[in-house]
């Protein structure tokens, strides 16, 4: 009876042993926190097991029956099991991954949004102010903060909290607000007909995110198109993609101005109709030579003037007109279909993906010492695309004395390195873009 009454009580102390370790790894792995109280109770609770097993076996060499050797083997097989799924639950709240098995990609982010998230160095928060919590804007803002501990978002009943709905100047439900450190900028209003969009959502991001806005400067003056108008064409269609994403675009007149401004990041030369003055020219030539970017779009049978600066790059521009007789979208032969695209940051999101350039012309480059040129836009091989030398005639047809096989090169992007003098000043890589645009898209 003796013997019972002390056994009892090292019995139910060797139950303390398994408390402590499985406390101990709960807590650390239920707040992913392995401090000194979890390593405490783990080590206490190993400690009281091992010395258990060695009293056991001690006293009646426990180890060696074989019901012990059976047990013990259930136990092992028991804790590798519990280990193998403990681990997995680890991993799975650690690392998320997910596979979008939809065609058109719907429940993934955009690269261009996907890169700007994940290059967030300040904490940006979406506040929606709104009760109900739709599950398809709730995906898509995960799918932002999948990519990022710097992003997060909340849902905010501004009837419930009347002072941070006042602090962001809320109207009405449904308003999506960004907070970027101390900046606040309404996002959009969301409802049952429209839904938090990944578009604006990235221009605000990009936009509140920018450290300085980049200036664009598009040369007017020579029968460009319009930047605005009634008619809403290709060029105004992009200064309003260009400022929604933050740019800053204005109008530049380099008859009235003798130089381009030192604050510009680019020029854009977009068809123009008319011949460019020799100041313009040299004002252009000086920009490119101190460090600037220039994107040029030659419509066909247009002569603007620009072959003293072609020609120090090595570029060529082709009158005749690239045609594709392809006929597979039916947008007709002078709107060539482009899938390759060469390996160019400017298109290197492209992929296979098709566009169209129609009324475009072809391009030639020479070979320029310390000058890259990376073709951009290649149309398909001959016999389905040629550059056709009668613009006029209704019946497209080779003419081998006259017309050139394809494939062409309908864009390209040359590269110079600044020289040591213009380094003093910038530290910019010339990237000139040469690319023909439709007149009428």
């Amino acid at each position: 009876m003796k013997l019972i009454a002390q056994k009892k009580p090292l019995k139910i102390l060797f139950w303390f042993g398994p408390f402590l370790l499985a406390a101990g790894l709960t807590s650390g792995f239920a707040s992913d926190n392995w401090g000194p109280i979890q390593l405490a109770l783990i080590i206490l609770g190993t400690v009281i097991i091992v010395l258990w097993l060695i009293w056991q076996n001690k006293q009646n060499n426990w180890w060696g029956q074989r019901s012990t050797q059976v047990s013990t083997n259930a136990v092992i097989a028991t804790l590798a099991v519990l280990a193998i799924l403990g681990l997995i639950n680890f991993l799975g709240t650690r690392y998320h991954t997910r596979l979008d098995f939809t065609e058109t990609k719907l429940f993934t982010l955009a690269p261009q949004s996907r890169e700007l998230v994940r290059s967030l160095q300040v904490p940006a928060k979406i506040w929606l102010f709104d009760v109900n919590q739709d599950p398809v804007d709730r995906d898509l803002l995960e799918n932002y903060r999948r990519q990022t501990s710097k992003f997060s978002f909340e849902y905010v009943d501004p009837q419930a909290r009347p002072g941070l709905a006042r602090k962001f100047g809320v109207k009405d439900y449904g308003e999506v607000y960004l907070e970027f450190g101390d900046k606040r900028q309404l996002v959009q209003v969301v409802g049952p007909q429209e839904r938090l969009s990944e578009v604006k959502l990235t221009n605000r991001l990009q936009q509140i995110s920018s450290i300085s806005s980049a200036k664009v400067y598009i040369l007017q003056g020579h029968g460009e198109h319009e930047l605005s108008g009634k008619e809403e064409g290709v060029i105004s269609q992009a200064v309003k993609a260009l400022n929604d994403k933050g740019y800053t675009t204005s109008a530049l007149n380099l008859a009235e101005k003798l130089s381009v401004p030192q604050d510009a990041n680019v020029v854009v030369v977009a068809g123009p109709k008319r011949s460019l003055f020799e100041s313009e020219v040299k004002a252009l030539q000086d920009y490119l030579n101190r460090g600037g970017n220039l994107l040029l779009m030659i419509d066909p049978d247009t002569d603007p003037k620009l072959e003293s600066l072609l020609d120090e790059w090595g570029v060529k521009l082709d009158n005749r007109l690239a045609v594709d007789v392809s006929g597979s979208v039916g947008l007709g032969p002078a709107a060539p279909l482009v899938t390759q695209y060469g390996k160019h940051p400017i298109t290197k999101d492209f992929g296979n993906g098709i566009s169209f350039y129609p009324l475009a012309r072809p391009i030639d480059t020479t070979s320029v010492p310390g000058i890259q040129a990376t073709p951009l836009l290649l149309t398909k091989a001959y016999p389905n695309s040629w550059a056709e030398s009668d613009q006029q005639s209704e019946n497209l047809k080779f003419n081998p004395e006259s017309d050139r096989k394809g494939p062409l090169t309908l864009g390209v992007a040359l590269t110079k390195k600044l020289s040591a003098k213009s380094e003093a000043t910038s530290n910019s890589t010339l990237t000139p873009i040469i690319a023909a645009t439709p007149a009428k898209p």
